[in-house]
């Protein structure tokens, strides 16, 4: 069997019923879902393919594993929508869908379909297993000598010196490296802290609406990146590439090649996320310790101990890479294999928060600085947002940041006179204060609104009510016809914005009946789902329907777009 790792977004679309040519074609799709059920951004060509298409897949073997969180009402929908059209387009499922949730444990779920997927291919295609567990390194280690350094990446996405000569259209590939105009403290108090962040894109093209999102590229923390260097003996200056032993593969780096090991590190690695099992699978081969050879070996199977033991060792304590190589001393893999294995650094999403219709030159950003405690004490820090953190203009010099804009379909309704409400506690404001500006400067221009009628919720009033002063304009002034505001520690028993709902259920269904829409952002696990079972009650009390009818009532919204979310975990 011969194997190749595709990227749908690389693909020409019109070439998927090529697959049928091969001899026993075999296509595992792993598919994500994004926002409302949608597609991710280098699905979405792939996706479109299968809606509008009519092409014979038949004699294309499948199978499906879709990746989501529980805490999404659409958890999975991509994943199931292709398992179920790729059959109705002819092509033989050999295996069931398999479902990941990242809300429990996604690896765990992954190996167990895995575990099972494997033996339904054998008996599918007639192959005899080996029942060998073989790990073979799928990039070759190689160290260029004299390369000029304009020949190394340096923290590019995609093209090599894409960051010296900038050149729009931008995107995933191709960032801008926006300036950062404005970066200042929005909490008043508390030991919190939260940026409110406008950065530049004068002249570069970049065209968002409210409600879409900026995608920014993160850089790791230089010191530990310097400890990891430090503790795997390697000379983190050293310029080098990996090169896919496949030559046919399309995938020829596991990230831009060649740079230095410190960039690799810096910019292309997540070396903050825990280490999947595989991952240490890999690297306990580089133990020299029996004990801890045998640990690792435990840790990593697939049995219900060493589910348990990964659980607790690393899950819980949030162990990421340099904090296991430091807790294994005799664990000393090569440098190179490591940066093989760890996953890619991510662009970080936030939802935008403000309105072209006032401010077409910039994007805000309003996000709370990441940093908590594990239960073994070790300080855990958001890479995106301490990183962010340390962005201020000074003395007319203004620092950047890599951006693109990823559209979305969180939206106001077209017409300015249908009324909204907004649920959006913390910094789940964040693509309210757009909707809200772009209701201002729809007021400006003297035309009418429909009730606009905002729900915020903070710990405490004095402490983190985040933009109080604008939005108390904002109702002065009749943009908003209403805030309800739930500062939860304020007083003895915790008010939140679901509490707040439940005490104007009247109102909320008078909105709801007249055409009104209702817009969610912020915690998926709880607030989103609490939200959503008041929804419900809202229809039952006010509008005398059964509980069954009452979802219907509340899904029907949600069909029609007039129920919205924007959530995260």
């Amino acid at each position: 069997m011969k194997g190749l790792a595709v990227d749908p977004e690389e693909c020409d679309m019109e070439d998927m019923t090529r697959l049928t040519e091969l001899e026993n074609p075999l296509a595992i799709f792993c598919m994500a879902t994004y926002g409302e059920g949608d597609p991710t951004d280098n699905a979405q060509e792939f996706y479109d393919w299968l809606q509008a298409g009519d092409a014979s897949l038949e004699g294309l073997n499948y199978a499906v594993f879709a990746l989501g969180n529980k805490t999404y009402e659409h958890y999975n929908d991509m994943g199931k929508y292709v398992d179920k059209r790729l059959a109705e387009l002819g092509a033989t499922r050999v295996f069931e869908l398999g479902q990941g949730d990242d809300d429990a444990n996604i690896e765990e779920d992954f190996v167990t379909w895995r575990e099972k997927f494997w033996p339904a291919v054998c008996e599918h295609f007639g192959i005899e297993a080996t029942g060998e567990d073989i790990s073979i390194r799928q990039f070759s280690l190689e160290i260029p000598e004299d390369l000029p350094k304009e020949k190394t990446f340096s923290g590019e996405s995609a093209r090599l010196g894409s960051f010296k000569k900038q050149k729009p259209p931008f995107d995933s590939k191709n960032p801008y490296l926006a300036p950062v105009a404005i970066n200042r403290e929005l909490h008043k108090g508390g030991g919190r802290s939260c940026m409110h962040i406008e950065i530049d894109i004068t002249g570069s093209r970049l065209r968002y609406e409210a409600g879409d999102h900026v995608a920014v590229f993160p850089i790791n923390d230089p010191n530990q990146v310097q400890a990891i260097g430090e503790r795997l003996e390697a000379d983190l200056d050293v310029v080098f590439s990996l090169n896919n032993v496949d030559e046919e593969a399309s995938k020829k780096h596991p990230f831009p090649c060649p740079c230095t090991y410190r960039t690799a590190l810096a910019h292309y690695l997540d070396i903050n996320h825990v280490p999947r099992t595989h991952i240490l699978k890999e690297l306990s081969d580089y133990t020299q310790d029996p004990k801890e050879k045998e640990f690792l070996v435990t840790l990593t199977s697939p049995t219900p101990e060493g589910k348990a033991l990964y659980s607790d060792w690393i899950l819980k304590d949030h162990r990421d890479i340099l904090t296991v190589l430091r807790d294994l001393p005799s664990l000393k893999p090569p440098i190179d294999h490591v940066c093989e294995l760890l996953p890619r650094l991510q662009a970080r999403y936030y939802s935008i928060s403000s309105s072209p219709k006032l401010y077409p030159n910039s994007i805000h950003i309003t996000a709370v600085v990441v940093e908590w405690e594990t239960r073994l004490g070790r300080t855990v820090k958001g890479v995106a947002t301490n990183w962010l953190a340390l962005k201020h203009p000074t003395n007319g010099i203004k620092p950047t940041v890599p951006v693109y804009v990823r559209k979305s379909q969180f939206r106001l309704p077209f017409k300015p006179t249908v009324p909204v409400i907004m649920v959006g506690p913390g910094t789940g404001l964040a693509p309210f204060r757009g909707f809200i500006q772009e209701r201002y400067s729809v007021k400006k221009e003297g035309k009418p609104l429909g009730d606009t009628v905002l729900y915020f919720g903070c710990r405490k009033k004095a402490d983190d009510y985040l933009y109080e002063d604008e939005l108390l304009d904002y109702l002065n002034d009749g943009t908003l016809s209403k805030i309800h505001t739930a500062f939860s520690r304020d007083q003895a028993e915790k008010v939140y914005v679901q509490h707040l709902m439940r005490q104007n259920k009247q109102e909320i269904w008078q909105i709801l009946e007249n055409g009104g829409h209702i817009y969610v952002c912020g915690d998926a696990r709880n607030m989103a789902r609490d939200v959503h079972k008041v929804l419900v009650e809202v229809v039952i009390e006010c509008g005398e329907r059964s509980e069954e009818k009452a979802e219907e009532y509340v899904k029907k919204l949600s069909t029609k777009g007039r129920y919205s979310a924007d959530v995260w975990s």
